[in-house]
């Protein structure tokens, strides 16, 4: 393979570093591959330019802009992906590791996209929550909203997955609308180069919204300020390096840390040898322990059992784990690869004979080199802790790579304990098949992790298992793993975001936020909003019905032909003796029908479907003889694409003394 000179990607042209560089070793062979470095980069004017250019660009965008932009680039991924797997090999990985990493960071991409556009307005200022009223007449209202934040996301990256790595980051922030600058581990650096290269030649991002830095950082956390953000995933000793650093401090930069994670798996005590939970367990801990060769922050590195089950999961992990090929990822039937490189082929031996001296080495030889010549290849390595409270290694110690630990534990609560011991994981599993066991579980353990994965017989065939973080749920986890959370779909774009308590009259935040809120300003036309496209139709547009009475014959035949006979529809004495009511009442879906009925223009028009109602309160009864009328307001619009979006009305449904009846969000799909 020619060695790559590996490029910077600085205020939007390629950059070559001045002076020495850094050479990167291929894992399978140890040949030189790359060579890499920043040297002389001018790092202010770097970020300088992220806030200048790329923020403004972002943050002209809606959040469906960037959506869109992501399936753009994660499109870009997809149609060059061979061009990544092979370059993947080289990092030891083996195309099943590649998967994860190349296909994987895609999905990633395609999932914030396709979230951004349901989840999302198509606006540029991000609602938090109800509108909060704070003063009686109404005039003056409180409103959360999130918007970007003005400066530079840095995201310093870890050598194990350079592509999904770098891009479940840039996912939530970019849909966020801020800026980002790059920094892959050395190790695998050209394979996050390449990634990032399509991403630039696809044409799809603003100037300035992207940089890349292959090599040292230099001073560029020096220059960070109170808008910008430090996402970091790796060890926790450079963690607290950097969270530590004097601009980090002074300037309170936020910072995301994924670090450091023993994660635990559990076999519940219910789970013994001839359950489907135990081999589910057997197989889950194999699979954790040999994809990307054990070098995933969630993989398992302790396997905890009932005391008079762990003779039997140790036989059955080392049955398992001699039927591990291991070997050049390239050749057929290998199905675990390298560690990422001879540096960390010597990490993980040292590990293990740390862990060695408290426990005992029951499959696997770590000084052994099951492949010839310069790679950075090693056998899966299981070690058991017969004393687990007397062996601190294992619950202190990460080896990363192909290594778990087993230990025994008494009763649940000395598992739960044990769990815990790990003093914060970004991952934990239970395989059971009792309820009140994974009660006791989650009430016990929650707090110390992440994620927490309750495999069993009924979840297992479509389960994504226990390492696979997924963008819809939150990647992070307490204490040990850093503190931080990532992805978790929206809840991740919000990292990237300042809350803000905006307060002021309803209709200037309804104007500010493009969104009706109620005491806003409405307007009336001689047009039935139904009859109008969402390019016609304007926040606060309102519909105001006649009215129509209610009475006792309709309840009767709503009941007669729904069969909703309920007491307080059907017999006056027991709806009086009802704490709630004065005598017989209304049904509830009877007065939406009849809403409906009232605010409806049957014809075929830009009104495509109802297609839900949120938000539904019933707040004041509705006897016979009432009258009800509705009035239904554009609360706010969304185009989803060139034939529909979606229209959310304000629906209030009044009786004659002008008390609401009902309130609800109807949703409409429209045509745009």
């Amino acid at each position: 393979m020619k060695t790559l000179k590996l490029l910077n990607y600085a205020r939007d042209a390629w950059v070559a570093g001045d002076g020495s560089f850094a050479e990167i070793r291929s894992a399978i062979t140890g040949d030189v591959v790359a060579e890499t470095g920043s040297k002389g980069l001018d790092f202010k004017a770097m970020l300088d330019h992220a806030r200048g250019v790329g923020g403004p660009a972002l943050r002209r965008m809606t959040f469906h802009d960037r959506a869109w932009m992501l399936k753009d680039l994660a499109n870009a991924i997809m149609a060059r992906k061979e061009e990544l797997y092979a370059l993947s090999y080289d990092t030891g990985a083996t195309r099943t590791d590649g998967w994860i990493d190349i296909e994987g960071g895609a999905g990633t991409l395609f999932s914030f996209s396709s979230k951004g556009r349901r989840e999302l307005p198509n606006q540029r200022i991000l609602i938090d929550g109800a509108m909060e009223p704070l003063s009686k007449g109404g005039s003056f209202v409180g409103q959360h909203v999130f918007t970007p934040l003005q400066g530079v996301a840095v995201h310093i990256n870890a050598f194990n997955f350079p592509v999904w790595g770098m891009l479940e980051k840039l996912g939530p922030t970019l849909l966020a609308g801020v800026p980002a600058i790059v920094k892959p581990a050395s190790s695998t650096a050209y394979l996050a180069e390449a990634a990032f290269r399509i991403m630039i030649e696809s044409g799809t991002l603003p100037p300035g919204a992207l940089q890349f830095i292959a090599g040292s950082t230099g001073d560029l956390l020096d220059h960070l300020t109170l808008q910008d953000v430090v996402s970091f995933t790796g060890s926790a000793t450079t963690a607290m390096k950097l969270q530590s650093h004097p601009a980090i401090a002074r300037e309170s930069v936020r910072f995301i840390a994924e670090r450091d994670s023993l994660n635990a798996s559990v076999l519940g005590p219910d789970a013994g040898p001839g359950t489907p939970e135990f081999d589910l367990f057997v197989k889950e801990v194999v699979r954790e322990m040999t994809v990307k060769a054990g070098q995933k922050c969630t993989a398992i590195r302790r396997a905890m059992a009932p005391a008079q089950h762990i003779d039997a999961v140790e036989e059955a992990l080392a049955a398992r784990l001699a039927k591990v090929k291991v070997g050049d990822p390239r050749e057929e039937g290998v199905t675990m690869g390298a560690l990422a490189s001879r540096e960390q082929l010597e990490s993980v031996r040292s590990a293990v004979a740390e862990l060695a001296r408290s426990a005992r080495v029951v499959a696997g030889d770590p000084d052994a080199s099951p492949v010839a010549g310069n790679g950075a290849f090693i056998q899966p390595i299981l070690l058991r802790a017969d004393d687990p409270w007397g062996s601190p290694a294992v619950h202190d110690v990460e080896p990363f790579g192909p290594v778990s630990t087993i230990m025994p534990y008494r009763d649940l609560d000395d598992a739960i304990a044990l769990a815990n011991r790990g003093m914060g994981s970004l991952a934990l599993s239970l395989f059971t098949f009792d309820p009140a066991v994974a009660e006791e579980f989650v009430l016990g353990s929650g707090a110390y992790h992440g994620r927490m994965m309750i495999l069993d017989r009924t979840s297992a065939k479509e389960s994504t298992g226990h390492g696979s973080p997924l963008p819809v749920l939150v990647h992070g986890g307490p204490g040990r793993a850093g503190g931080g959370e990532e992805m978790g779909g929206i809840r991740g774009v919000t990292h990237y975001m300042q809350r803000t308590a905006l307060q002021g009259a309803p209709e200037m935040l309804s104007k500010v936020v493009k969104q009706w809120l109620p005491g806003g300003a409405k307007t009336e036309g001689e047009v039935h909003p139904f009859r109008k496209r969402i390019g016609e139709l304007e926040i606060g547009y309102t519909l105001k019905t006649a009215s129509r009475q209610v009475n006792l014959e309709d309840i009767e035949r709503f009941a007669r032909f729904t069969g909703d006979t309920f007491y307080a529809h059907m017999d006056e004495e027991a709806a009086k003796a009802n704490p709630i009511f004065d005598g017989r009442v209304a049904h509830g879906y009877l007065i939406l029908s009849f809403a409906a009925g009232l605010f409806v223009d049957p014809a075929p028009g830009p009104v495509l479907a109802n297609y839900g109602l949120e938000n539904l309160r019933f707040l004041t009864p509705l006897y016979p003889g009432d009258m009800m009328r509705v009035e239904l307001t554009v609360r706010s619009m969304s185009v989803r694409n060139a034939e529909m979006g979606e229209v959310r009305w304000a629906v209030y449904v009044f009786n004659q003394k002008d008390e609401i009846v009902a309130s609800y969000d109807l949703l409409t799909m429209n045509q745009p």
